[in-house]
């Protein structure tokens, strides 16, 4: 592959030819660029260190769950069994000193005052409970 040659038994019409193909040098290069992105991952930079052998168990430890029912009259009932707003305060205040502190699921009547719900709320707020949840029914 001669560059700049003319040959004189071609037209005189044609020109000399002063530029390189640049298309196969592209395609090398994007060969070459993904075979790099390809193989520089796998290449770990890694210090090898022998790990000491331990055996171990999971700690499955379940939450422990109260729960707080508020029927249609505005009464309480934890843990299914009736208590009053002081006893309610109490009881979730000793529960919250604990560790892990036990989640609270509240159980409102859909006819109940939103007042008696909001007051359960308030108790397990100035008790120091963080996890409170409420349970409904699915669609159907």
């Amino acid at each position: 592959m001669a560059f700049g040659i003319q040959d004189a038994s071609t037209d005189a019409d044609s020109e000399v030819m002063n530029e390189i193909n640049m298309t196969p040098l592209v395609d090398v290069m994007l060969v070459l660029l993904i075979i790099f992105i390809i193989t520089v991952p796998v290449m770990k930079h890694a210090v090898a260190v022998d790990l000491p052998v331990a055996s171990s168990q999971p700690l499955q430890q379940k939450p422990v769950v109260l729960q707080l029912s508020v029927d249609a009259q505005g009464t309480f009932f934890l843990d299914r069994q009736s208590v009053d707003a002081t006893q309610l305060a109490n009881t979730l205040r000793a529960e919250s000193g604990k560790e892990p502190q036990p989640e609270l699921h509240i159980q409102g009547d859909k006819a109940v005052r939103y007042e008696y719900v909001a007051q359960a709320m308030a108790m397990a707020k100035q008790a120091g409970l963080r996890k409170i949840a409420f349970v409904t029914e699915p669609a159907r």
